[in-house]
């Protein structure tokens, strides 16, 4: 499946508003970026394998890494790569949920959130 650019950033909104409010306060501070696909250097940079990309990044010092002393210099950013969703989604309703849960997990890497905790909130 296909969209523009437009189409697909108002399926991200509402995926994201689909997310439980617990977990969306936690993007007051975090950009949402959505890309045609991760770059070259960031695939490089995260050691991932180039054919098979991911649906999203968080970009970031997690707060469990985070220093008083030593604050990130940039701000946090959660990646959303549309052309990896796309290929992966048949229709619009698999597609809102894929992102749903993209979000969800780069979320829970911003928070240090294990795999156990995200399946307690019934995101596996």
């Amino acid at each position: 499946m296909k969209l523009s650019g437009k189409d697909f950033d108002r399926a991200v909104k509402r995926a994201i508003d689909r997310i439980p409010k617990e977990i969306r306060t936690r993007l007051d501070n975090i950009v949402i970026s959505v890309q045609p696909r991760p770059s070259r250097d960031m695939i490089r940079k995260l050691a991932l394998p180039p054919d098979d990309p991911p649906f999203g990044v968080y970009w970031g010092i997690s707060l469990p890494e985070r220093s008083e002393t030593n604050p990130p210099l940039f701000p946090d950013t959660i990646f959303i790569f549309q052309e990896p969703l796309e290929d992966a989604c048949r229709n619009l309703a698999e597609l809102e949920e894929e992102i749903e849960i993209t979000v969800v997990h780069e979320i829970a890497h911003f928070l240090g959130m294990t795999e156990e905790q995200l399946a307690a909130l019934g995101y596996e």
